[in-house]
């Protein structure tokens, strides 16, 4: 089937087939062990105020270290490949994630410091810069969206949006294979999303309660540990959302960004 034809998605899918929530297991899959999260781990800060990424450093395109990286496939056992915005049917979708080769060695570095019965599911990865058009437009077509879920199209080679550069990789945890759903669903723009959200009590954010809200929350913080110990840095708005050689990562890091934009070869 053809990806790349003209038609348009009226509005945002619910990917309600990306994952299952944790505390569903004993009803849902009563012959697999319950999943549980190592305790005390850190706590998920806030990290940057600018939602916009205007104050992130620039890519300085002719000097960028990672520009000859190429973008290649995940090809990892314990990573599923799940291609969310393939099975939705998007224009200019790809089924399968690709990756800058230094972003992917990170991405198996981070899933080799997981316990024992968790891996990753990637929803999304490098993104076309067509497909970032058309989920922009989408998702502020009634402007009630807050800034900060969905980089804008950028014309501009310094300021390319995240998912363009392949130094970008939506994902979540995974559970004896199973995907898990982290206290939302993916791309669900809600305050929940926000990846400190269960860090709090704060009733707006937090919709599940007591045993559940903690399973959740210490999950979002193991998911979080091992991704930032291979050198990722997470988005604040989006608990499934990470960077590495990105402008996030170069402001929150103090280094210069890694990635201009990437197409595959």
């Amino acid at each position: 089937m053809d990806r790349n034809r003209l038609h348009r998605l009226k509005k945002l899918p619910t990917y309600e087939w990306c994952g299952v929530d944790p505390t569903s297991f004993v009803a849902r899959y009563p012959g697999v062990a319950c999943v549980s999260a190592p305790p005390d781990l850190p706590a998920i800060p806030e990290l940057l105020g600018d939602t916009t990424g205007d104050s992130f450093p620039r890519v300085l395109v002719a000097d960028a270290a990672g520009s000859d990286e190429l973008l290649v496939t995940l090809d990892h056992p314990q990573i599923r490949d799940l291609g969310a915005y393939w099975h939705e049917d998007w224009p200019h979708s790809i089924p399968s994630a690709l990756l800058r080769q230094g972003t992917r060695r990170a991405l198996i570095h981070a899933v080799g410091l997981l316990p024992p019965g968790f891996g990753f599911a990637v929803w999304d990865a490098w993104r076309d810069p067509l497909l970032q058009r058309e989920l922009h437009d989408l998702a502020y077509r009634d402007q009630l969206l807050a800034p900060g879920f969905v980089s804008r199209p950028s014309q501009d080679p310094t300021m390319p949006p995240p998912h363009a550069t392949g130094g970008t990789v939506d994902l979540t945890l995974t559970w004896q294979s199973i995907p898990l759903l982290l206290g939302t669903g993916f791309d669900e723009f809600v305050p929940a999303a926000r990846s400190a959200a269960f860090e709090s009590s704060d009733a707006d954010a937090d919709d599940a309660g007591g045993d559940e809200a903690t399973l959740v929350r210490d999950l979002r913080r193991l998911l979080r540990d091992v991704m930032t110990s291979a050198g990722f840095v997470q988005l604040d708005c989006e608990w499934w959302h990470f960077e590495f050689g990105t402008r996030l990562w170069a402001a929150v890091r103090g280094e210069a960004p890694l990635y201009p934009a990437a197409l595959p070869r």
